[in-house]
């Protein structure tokens, strides 16, 4: 944005840098915090019945007797409430729901408001180089995988509240009797176990994320005009970006939530998880999960992040 060298000291305060920074700021926060909100409100469920899934360590299809696999299917998604009617065991899917608010809409705040500001910073630091090296559209695309792999390693600040909702969702009785204070004052940081399996998944997964979500966008040409992008626009641009990063992080994610439902006092490494893996499920094992995953939860992240950018660019055009 420019000035007239005869706008008045005011008319340049109104529309000064530091308070378009800090309208931005607002508007990824609001926008990422309600994309949060609204994926936990519809996709919770969801993202039990892929966790209970990646946590089941036997084969559950079983080619021969579609009846046999059903009913590991109903076990290993149900639990205890697998011989129970429709209505307890559509309950059963809502472990964690406490654990699930704090992490998910954090964790949205975090992702979805921070990667565009640590975008902002390399573009200002490398832009030039980025474009020189890899031309300004392949460029942009990789500043935007870069920043987005970079916040996606930082998340690992929020796994203790990750850990215990997914313990809530496949564990419950780890949990059973003990209060929120309790845990975190006993277990410490025992509650990161499975950092570095975290930061190992989360750094390809979100690369390919907003990788994938510029490179589409720019291939549909939004962005080089200033021009914001539509809703259909954003929701495949997500889809794209949501689908390469699913598939990219699933084998590491797989391990990661063995990692998390494991006993409190009986931790295991993710090294010695992936090799009983292998030895007992095959290299398949590795992306149990994963169909489900893309049909299921892939749409839970494509409406989240569209949600998050629409929000977003609608209310940073309201705090220009």
């Amino acid at each position: 944005m420019t000035f007239n060298e005869d706008k008045s000291t005011s008319s340049v305060a109104a529309t000064s840098p530091i308070q378009s920074s800090g309208g931005k700021g607002k508007a990824r926060i609001i926008g990422s915090a309600v994309a949060g909100f609204a994926e936990l409100a519809l996709f919770h469920p969801v993202d039990t019945v892929a966790k209970r899934l990646m946590s089941t360590e036997t084969k559950l299809i079983t080619l021969s007797s579609p009846a046999q696999t059903a009913s590991n299917l109903n076990l290993a998604i149900f639990r205890n409430s697998a011989a129970e009617s429709i209505g307890r065991k559509a309950v059963s899917l809502f472990p964690g729901i406490g654990f699930g608010a704090a992490y998910k809409i954090l964790q949205r705040v975090y992702k979805f408001g921070g990667q565009p500001v640590v975008l902002d910073i390399m573009t200002k630091r490398f832009g030039a180089d980025f474009d020189d090296r890899f031309g300004h559209k392949l460029g942009r695309t990789l500043l935007s995988a870069t920043s987005g792999s970079i916040i996606g390693i930082g998340e690992i600040i929020l796994l203790p509240l990750d850990a215990l909702k997914v313990k809530a969702q496949t564990a419950p009785e780890q949990l059973k009797g003990r209060g929120v204070i309790g845990i975190f004052a006993q277990e410490g940081f025992g509650l990161y176990r499975g950092a570095a399996t975290t930061a190992m998944r989360n750094a390809p997964g979100s690369f390919a994320l907003f990788g994938g979500n510029t490179a589409a966008k720019t291939f549909m040409g939004v962005g080089e005009d200033g021009a914001r992008a539509t809703w259909a626009q954003d929701a495949i641009a997500s889809c794209i970006g949501a689908t390469a990063s699913i598939t990219v992080a699933q084998p590491l994610d797989v391990i990661k939530t063995r990692i998390q439902n494991r006993p409190f006092d009986s931790p295991e490494s993710g090294g010695a998880i992936f090799k009983r893996l292998i030895n007992n499920e095959g290299i398949g094992g590795l992306f149990k999960g994963l169909t489900p995953k893309l049909i299921v939860v892939g749409p839970k992240l494509i409406f989240s992040f569209t949600v998050a950018q629409q929000v977003i660019s609608y209310f940073e055009h309201v705090f220009k």
